[in-house]
Order: C-alpha cells, then structure tokens, then sequence
C-alpha cells in the first residue's frame, strides 16, 4: 500500500545558549492510508517536536533538514521544503492537528463556531454563508459533540475538557484532511472521558480512512488505537513494528522498562520504574543514550550509537544486543 506520509531521516535542530541541540535526530517512517501509528516516549523524548515538524510549526531559528513526503492523488509534496505559502495552504486540507492542550490551542474570545467557521473558510473562502454553518454542524456532529447548534455559540471555557477536546476534532477535520496528528489527546481527561474520544478517533479513522498520528506516553493508550508503534528516547526512534510484536517481544531495553513501568490489570507483576531521567539534550552520553540508564549495558554501548537492526519481520531496534 502507497505512503500517506512516508519520514526519512528528519532532524530538527534548535539554538540554545549551550549550542545546538537535535531533539528530531534521523527519524524515519511511513504512514499507509486508513493506518494509525502511535508514537510512544517519556516528556523531553522529541514527540512533540517531531509533530511542529511536520506541520511547519518548528520554533523562529530551527534548522530542519531531511524529507517528509505527504501523498495526495493531484500532488506529492515534500514538506520539509515547503515554503511558508505552501505549508499554509496544506494544513487542515491535507494533514491537520489536534493539539495537546485544547484550553490553550482554542481561542478563549471566539466563539466555537467561528473557530470552526475559519478552518473552513480559509481552504474555500467563497463558501457560501449558509453552507459554512452547514458544515460547522456537521463537523460537531461527526466529533459526537451534543447539541451543536448550542456548543456551536459557546465560548471554550464553557465546555468541559472532554467537549473541548472534541471541538479540538472537528476543527481539525473540518476541511477533510488525509492525515491526522493526534499530540496527547487525552491528557488531563478522566478515565471515561478518554475511553470516548478514543473510540471517537478509531471510529472517525475507519470512517474517514484517516492515516492518524497517535503521539503519547501511555502504552496502554496507544494499544486502543495503533495499528504499529514507534518507540523514541532522546531524539531517536529505538523500536519500531506492529504494536501486538512489540508488546510481545520488546527488543529494546527502553521499551521493556516502558512496559514493566505500565500498571496492568491483568498481571499481579508489580510496577518497576526506569531509573533515571531522560538526558538533557545539550549533554548526551556518548554511544547510545539509553546507556546510562539501561539495564543491561555492556562498553560497546558507549562506543557508537547503535543503528536500527531488523528484530524480526518488520520489527527494528536500535540495540547491540539484537543479533
């Protein structure tokens, strides 16, 4: 199956007074069309980062380099060098984002419909004024939002988190994009609330064949939603492949520690945190930056860092230890 968005070798480098750091360091994937992969790492591990990226959202001063090419049926664009017009036009018509933290990311003055109302407009500005409110409807229909024509002249701080978060869904798909980019999106919502706008995001996927970018830390969640999961520490990708191989044969020691680390209710096993924290970015360990903190260590780690090696079909760990 064709690429949706296919990644090779992305690196973002920002300026910091300790000289400049990569927080997206060589990272490389595909996405086919109607799949979803999860992106899975601790806070600091470049996840979000790797999102901005994509989107053409890097902070004033990023240096990006490396390709992202986003397919479509009339054209294949390489996001990477897209200039700012170009980028403008593409999102929310062909990849959008729902952001992590939908209070901030909504505008606290407009009302949801007018927010919604701009997604649309700006992709076909001679809409008509009563197809556009049309639309607005039918996108919080789509999202599971109760009574859209209220919400629709709500302001944000009268929704709850989870209505927010689904305001956060239909702005994103308002304009029919192929691809989604999820950054936490259930950050912050109880434990219900999650579970309802996870079956909402595989509903739509199925419905819309989205190719949706899960990105989060909780393995847990991104077993509810992802097809294959990508690991990251540091910058890196340290294992990839189908969700249901890794969680049955993780390669990477930063994979098993995630997974001894994740509460189960099926296990009487009890929880084991990775020790340590993960490296700042202005002073990595020399070799692989899991080093420090692994387990299962040898010198040969603090030599080079390793490259992704094949772990089964499909399967790659960046780790010496895999044959």
């Amino acid at each position: 199956m064709q690429a949706r968005l296919e990644v090779r070798g992305l690196t973002v480098e920002l300026p910091t007074l300790a000289g400049w750091i990569r927080p997206v360091n060589d990272v490389s994937f595909s996405l086919a069309a109607g799949e979803s992969l999860g992106i899975v790492g601790e806070s600091g591990s470049g996840k979000t980062m790797l999102s901005l990226a994509l989107m053409g959202l890097t902070p004033p001063g990023a240096r990006i380099s490396g390709e992202a090419w986003l397919d479509a049926a009339s054209a294949r664009t390489n996001l990477v060098g897209a200039s700012p017009a170009e980028l403008r036009s593409m999102r929310g018509r062909r990849i959008a984002m729902i952001f992590q933290e939908p209070m901030t990311a909504l505008n606290p003055v407009l009302r949801i419909g007018a927010q919604i109302e701009e997604a649309i407009r700006v992709h076909q500005p001679r809409i008509s004024r009563a197809e556009l409110r049309t639309r607005v409807i039918d996108s919080l229909v789509r999202a599971a939002v109760p009574d859209p024509p209220l919400r629709a002249r709500q302001y944000p701080h009268q929704l709850s988190g989870g209505l927010r978060q689904r305001v956060m869904i239909a702005m994103a798909l308002a304009a029919s994009p192929g691809v989604l980019i999820a950054d936490e999106p259930t950050t912050a919502l109880d434990v219900t609330v999650q579970k309802q706008i996870l079956d909402l995001l595989a509903r739509l996927r199925h419905e819309l064949h989205l190719s949706l970018l899960f990105i989060t830390h909780d393995l847990g969640v991104v077993a509810q939603v992802a097809d294959r999961v990508a690991v990251m520490y540091a910058g890196r990708i340290v294992e990839q492949g189908p969700f249901a191989e890794i969680l049955r044969r993780p390669r990477h020691p930063y994979t098993k520690g995630l997974l001894r680390a994740a509460p189960r209710l099926d296990s009487a096993e009890k929880v084991v945190p990775i020790p340590g924290i993960v490296p700042p970015l202005t002073n990595l360990p020399p070799g692989c930056s899991f080093a420090p903190r692994c387990l299962h260590c040898v010198p040969e780690c603090q030599a080079a860092m390793p490259s992704l090696r094949n772990a089964a079909p499909d399967h790659l760990a960046r780790c010496i230890l895999v044959p």
